[in-house]
């Protein structure tokens, strides 16, 4: 167990307050933060000195930040906290129902957004204020919601990318409360039926020689049923990351909830190298095995080589886990800058290797969505059918892709766009 000696902080006790209060706010944001990253950076800070701004900021930066993804969030409750005067207008602002038009940087405006919404957690405590901050005034915001729609609705159709952390976790929770249910396969074998559509005359034939040859009934057959396998092969690069963490949540619910007819689930990711997670999603607490599975995928939130992740999992993985009718679920925006030759030849090859082929892009989100990147190019006329993963609503619509053979999703409209031009 580590020890740490008494430390050297003001009578006052304002700095180490305002770094507490910080690390309590980049905690709520979504960064694993416990008590001894507070007394190391609080020691750091001590032996570092605070005389100039950035110092301090990447003082705390290296006590705080392990993963790239925290760096967004970081940088933004950093900016609320330290620099801001008028901090506490900015965030009430951030969290005012508008209408807004469509930022570049989604990315950094979600991180915003739970900045302000962990700073704002708790504001009518006793909780000291950060250096510069006026005395804000008790307010209260007044929303009338009788004209909007429910909040679990309003969540289903919102862009996993802009949720709070909040939002966050409620829809973790519907997401663990979602099925994927897949219509069993008929296969060439046959069983015993009381009304099946086919004559057994082998069994026919035995029951006579009980009654000397006289058939009295005739036995019927229908054919074996099977499930199929399930392979989920996700991209974790940098533009994909959160979307793949909500999209393994939801298939670890599909993995460990019985009765939905899967045979086997199996998953793998890829950025620039390609990953079994398989056994993680096994795990029954979604969030221990995500983390093992992060851990194991070092490439996360990283670059993307989607060919050549194709090839070794179609080199090593598909003869184990396609046979007997599989459907592959392939989760990625399709940018890759790699040969597009290669990519559109082992797309080629995972599609004559399965039964069906189901890409998710979050991409489509986006009504003027067009195949004009040379990977989505390469991919779409691959596919079985092409569908959007960027919300609840989003995955609940996944199963009538799976159930339907004629289901292409968004396919036939963006080949005619594809051939077109």
């Amino acid at each position: 167990m580590t020890t740490y000696a008494p430390l050297d902080i003001p009578e006052d006790g304002k700095l180490a307050q305002n770094i507490t209060h910080f690390a309590r706010a980049l905690r709520k944001a979504g960064l694993p933060i416990g008590p001894g990253r507070v007394i190391d950076a609080i020691r750091a800070v001590q032996a570092a000195g605070f005389s100039e701004r950035v110092d301090f900021y990447w003082t705390l930066h290296a006590c705080f930040v392990s993963r790239p993804e925290e760096r967004v969030i970081y940088e933004q409750v950093f900016r609320l906290f330290w620099r801001d005067p008028k901090y506490l207008d900015h965030m009430m602002s951030l969290l005012l129902p508008s209408i807004q038009g469509l930022q570049e940087d989604r990315q950094a405006q979600a991180a915003e957004k739970r900045a302000a919404e962990a700073l704002l957690d708790g504001v009518d405590r006793d909780i000291p204020k950060p250096p510069g901050d006026a005395k804000a005034e008790d307010s209260q915001i007044e929303i009338d919601a009788s004209t909007t729609m429910s909040a679990e609705e309003r969540l289903k159709t919102l862009d996993f990318e802009l949720m709070s952390v909040e939002e966050m976790a409620e829809a973790k929770r519907m997401l663990a409360r979602l099925s994927l249910p897949v219509q069993p396969l008929k296969t060439r074998r046959s069983v015993a039926a009381l009304h099946g559509p086919q004559i057994d005359l082998r069994r026919t034939l035995r029951a006579s020689l009980r009654t000397g040859g006289e058939v009295q009934r005739l036995a019927l057959k229908a054919p074996r049923k099977r499930w199929p396998n399930l392979v989920v092969i996700c991209d974790i690069s940098g533009s994909m990351s959160q979307y793949s963490r909500m999209v393994l949540h939801f298939i670890h619910a599909v993995a460990n909830r019985k009765g939905q007819g899967w045979a086997k689930v199996h998953a793998f990711t890829f950025g620039t190298r390609l990953t079994n997670i398989s056994r993680h999603l096994h795990n029954r607490d979604v969030d221990a095995g995500l983390k093992l599975a992060g851990a194991e995928a070092q490439d996360w939130s990283g670059g993307t080589r989607i060919g050549a992740c194709l090839h070794d999992f179609n080199r090593d993985w598909s003869r184990r886990v396609l046979g007997q009718g599989a459907v592959v679920l392939l989760i990625t925006d399709g940018l890759d800058r790699d040969d597009t030759g290669l990519l559109a030849a082992e797309a080629e090859r995972l599609h004559l290797s399965c039964r069906r082929l189901i890409w998710l892009n979050p991409l489509l989100r986006w009504e003027g969505f067009a195949p004009k990147a040379r990977g989505v190019r390469a991919l779409l006329p691959h596919c079985d059918a092409f569908r959007a993963s960027h919300s609840i609503a989003s995955l609940q619509a996944l199963g009538q892709a799976i159930s339907d053979p004629g289901d292409a999703g968004e396919k036939a409209r963006l080949m005619r766009q594809l051939t077109a031009g």
